[in-house]
């Protein structure tokens, strides 16, 4: 069993920018997940397999070692929390910022603020750190309408361009991280897996930096 690794992704601009960094690792999949409808593909690796999951599921997967590794974003870990895992790798991919955002001509009130997000516990730690005093509204999508309507103030999203912002009125106000694509090792796997692993982890981060050069 502990020749055996599971490696935990999502579909999309995760899993297309990620699958170069493992090829130079010698692993490659099989299937495609964008036109398979498996949730577990095999590699050319016989006991190496990729399991298709939603990019907010990633850390939970890991952290309770359905997973040996993975790859999400920073803004997912950071809601996460990190715990039952290591955040091994900076993986330079699907780059963006945990921002908030709302209108450039719009005072904000003085009292409590009323925030939009689906960041919730991203968002309840920055304005804590701030003294803040504000109201929290969980949302999932159309992030930019609940300024507009008047639902929320301000809200809380990532940014990568900004022409959503623009489109809709508004613009980004206050920086709050740097989001970037990240490699995650379950704790125990790290321990009980580590030659396989480490070996791994150290073709992919020389791939991360031929890339990047």
């Amino acid at each position: 069993m502990n020749k055996t690794l599971t490696i935990a992704l999502s579909k999309g601009r995760i899993f297309k920018e990620t699958m170069p960094l493992l090829e130079a690792a010698g692993i490659k999949a099989l299937d495609d997940p964008e036109t398979s409808r498996k949730l577990i593909l095999d590699t050319n690796h016989d006991n190496i397999k990729l399991v298709i999951i939603r990019a907010t599921d990633v850390p939970v997967y890991v952290q309770y070692g359905a997973a040996d590794l993975g790859v999400t974003g920073k803004d997912v870990l950071m809601e996460h929390g990190g715990e039952g895992l290591y955040e091994m790798l900076d993986l330079h991919i699907a780059e963006c910022k945990l921002m908030t955002a709302g209108f450039a001509d719009k005072p904000l009130p003085e009292g409590q603020l009323k925030v939009a997000t689906k960041f919730v516990n991203c968002t309840r730690d920055y304005f804590a750190k701030q003294g803040r005093q504000i109201e929290i509204i969980k949302l999932y999508g159309s992030m930019e309408l609940a300024p507009i309507v008047g639902l929320a103030d301000i809200i809380v999203d990532v940014v990568q361009t900004g022409s959503t912002l623009k489109a809709n009125g508004l613009v980004s106000l206050e920086h709050m991280a740097d989001i970037s694509s990240r490699m995650i090792v379950n704790t125990a796997s790290m321990k009980m897996k580590y030659e396989l692993l480490g070996d791994l982890l150290d073709k992919i981060k020389i791939a991360v930096e031929k890339r990047r050069k």
